[in-house]
């Protein structure tokens, strides 16, 4: 017994809680952090993690959209100290307009946060004919869009997540919802063909995109940000993430 106890611990510590101690499952075969936020729980990187006053603060976004079918909107809000990345917050909404978030952001003291924003933060919406970006500038915050990682980008962002997860420390009280989606994430499995289909699309995949993200644009270049309003010319997008 002792043996098969040792040998869970040591090649599957990711069911270890669930087999011997009685936990529960926190998440599916396949799961592409799994093991890297238990490790993190026990080295004691998820705890008390306070902001420091001297570092930028930045929001890193996966925009979703309004209405009740909408994908939604995903905000890691951290702190790049030296070689770590210190997590202070995450926040997740469902249908709400821009205007809600901003409200979060400011009523919980991140108005000098940089927004970092994903590709399509740079695309204009069809109904109101404004981007992301410059709704955000517009409201006073300064912005940086990270490039279209064009064909891999999802395997790229799975990539520097688990490169990056050893750095990372987590607020414990404030990302309880980030972290239960950052370990649900997972391949998407055929059982008939029993071949992987790439990352599910489920109400995990937003908080896990924004995190993915974050780990992209720590490991990229430092890129000039914009605080004006946007201009020139851009693609557009179908769906309204504007107040209606």
């Amino acid at each position: 017994m002792n043996e098969a106890r040792l040998d869970d611990l040591n090649n599957r510590p990711e069911s270890y809680k669930h087999i011997w101690e009685g936990d529960y499952l926190k998440a599916v075969q396949g799961a592409y952090y799994q093991k890297e936020m238990l490790t993190a729980e026990q080295e004691g990187r998820i705890g008390r993690v306070a902001r420091d006053p001297l570092m930028q603060i930045r929001a890193f976004w996966d925009i979703g959209g309004t209405g009740a079918k909408a994908d939604a909107t995903a905000i890691w809000i951290a702190q790049f100290v030296g070689r770590e990345i210190r997590v202070l917050d995450y926040y997740e909404a469902q249908g709400q307009p821009l205007s809600e978030h901003i409200g979060w952001l400011r009523q919980n003291g991140y108005e000098k946060a940089l927004m970092v924003l994903p590709h399509d933060g740079a695309t204009r919406d069809r109904v109101h004919n404004v981007s992301f970006e410059s709704a955000l500038n517009d409201a006073g915050f300064e912005t940086q869009v990270i490039p279209n990682q064009g064909a891999g980008a999802v395997k790229m962002r799975i990539e520097a997540v688990r490169r990056i997860l050893p750095s990372i420390w987590f607020n414990e009280e404030t990302t309880v919802a980030g972290r239960k989606a950052l370990s649900w994430y997972h391949e998407k499995w055929d059982e008939k063909r029993g071949i992987g289909l790439g990352a599910e699309h489920d109400w995990s995949s937003h908080g896990a995109d924004a995190f993915g993200l974050m780990c992209v644009s720590y490991e990229q270049p430092v890129q000039k940000h914009k605080r004006q309003a946007y201009s020139g010319k851009e693609s557009y997008e179908s769906t309204s993430w504007m107040a209606e």
